[in-house]
């Protein structure tokens, strides 16, 4: 028995059939959409054999790391330099030991400024992160020498050269055989006097065969012989090379953690200007990017979609961009950022004065061909 006020059972009701239906099938969906979340969420985190870039940051070479300047002069004057010569940089996510996921690159597909390539692309197979530390290190060292050689000889100086062997990898044919420190003195009876003529005498080779390779070592001559094998069709022995030069002037250039070879163009402009009085790029933020080669050519890089990104998000107005790599910069300047092709060393100093002078506009573009 229940009190007036009390609801009469009725009033509590049996449910109704569709509401029934409807909350079984949200259910449903719930559960369904509560397992594909699931899913994709483990998804995102299985590794995948890819390598994502993205804009890294950029650095002036003419401006201070911790506190010591980046270009560093020592027996000749060292002239203060204003403006900016920005070397840039790729971040890249993935490679050995760390591993790409399917939400790295569904982001990546969604921006201009990152690209997805596979892992073989970037690395080489079964290199390890060391490994690539290392070669990533000797390449960058290299391309200061270089950089010091070739605005100490454009400012009249002579430096003598000689080509080394700067690593010798694991698995390398040459490993046991060739030391770290090793002068090229001749290969298969052709003197090697700079890194072309060791390039070229190994590649005539047969590939599998052994070579007679004549190195200085200790300040003796030593004669080995040296294994080869194939690499995509060329005669390889496995060795990094590196340049030993006898620079009139010791230049230090001080780049942090960053590896490779490819601000050796920015490095050869810091050093012309600091050993130049005035100022080269009249208060300009000029970035830019390139091999330097002995031979004063700018060579093409990788990433350089990421280094336009992360040259204009770090504030430069102009960019110097290696001719060969100009196929990939066209569609994909920043808005504010002023591209300029360039082939040499003589082009990039030619560029740097031209928009010092407010004459960006008569230097050359990249363009569709």
């Amino acid at each position: 028995m229940s009190s007036p006020e009390s609801p009469a059972p009725h009033d509590l009701g049996a449910p109704d059939p569709h509401l029934y239906a409807v909350s079984r099938r949200s259910s449903a969906l719930l559960t369904a959409l509560f397992v594909a979340i699931v899913l994709s969420a483990g998804i995102s985190f299985i590794p995948l054999p890819y390598v994502v870039l993205q804009p890294g940051p950029i650095t002036n070479t003419l401006g201070q790391l911790d506190g010591k300047p980046i270009i560093a002069i020592k027996g000749a004057t060292a002239y203060p330099a204003k403006g900016a010569l920005d070397f840039t940089t790729v971040r890249v996510i993935g490679g050995p030991g760390v591993r790409v996921n399917a939400f790295d690159l569904a982001v990546a597909a969604l921006r201009d400024d990152q690209e997805v390539f596979k892992r073989e692309e970037i690395y080489p197979e079964a290199s390890t992160q060391e490994e690539i530390q290392q070669e990533n290190a000797a390449e960058m060292v290299d391309s200061q020498e270089v950089a010091s050689a070739i605005a100490l000889r454009e400012l009249g100086h002579v430096v003598p050269e000689r080509v080394i062997v700067s690593q010798v990898p694991e698995g390398s044919p040459a490993k046991g055989v060739l030391e770290a420190g090793d002068e090229f003195v001749s290969i298969a009876g052709t003197p090697t006097t700079d890194a072309v003529a060791v390039q070229t005498a190994v590649r005539a080779q047969k590939a599998g065969s052994s070579v007679t390779i004549v190195v200085k070592r200790k300040g003796a001559d030593k004669s080995l012989s040296v294994p080869t094998r194939d690499n995509k069709g060329s005669t390889i022995i496995g060795v990094l090379l590196g340049r030993d030069y006898t620079l009139p002037v010791d230049v230090t250039i001080a780049a942090g953690g960053v590896g490779g070879p490819s601000a050796g163009t920015m490095f050869t402009l810091a050093v012309y200007d600091v050993l130049t009085p005035g100022d080269l790029t009249a208060g300009k933020r000029i970035a830019g990017t390139g091999t330097m080669e002995p031979d004063e050519s700018v060579g093409p890089i990788g990433g350089i979609r990421q280094k336009l990104h992360g040259a204009r998000d770090g504030g430069a107005d102009y960019f110097l961009a290696p001719a060969d790599n100009c196929s990939e910069v066209v569609g994909h300047i920043p808005d504010g950022l002023t591209v300029v092709k360039i082939g040499s060393f003589d082009d990039a100093l030619g560029a740097v004065k031209a928009i010092a002078a407010g004459k960006a506009d008569t230097l050359p573009t990249c363009t569709v061909d």
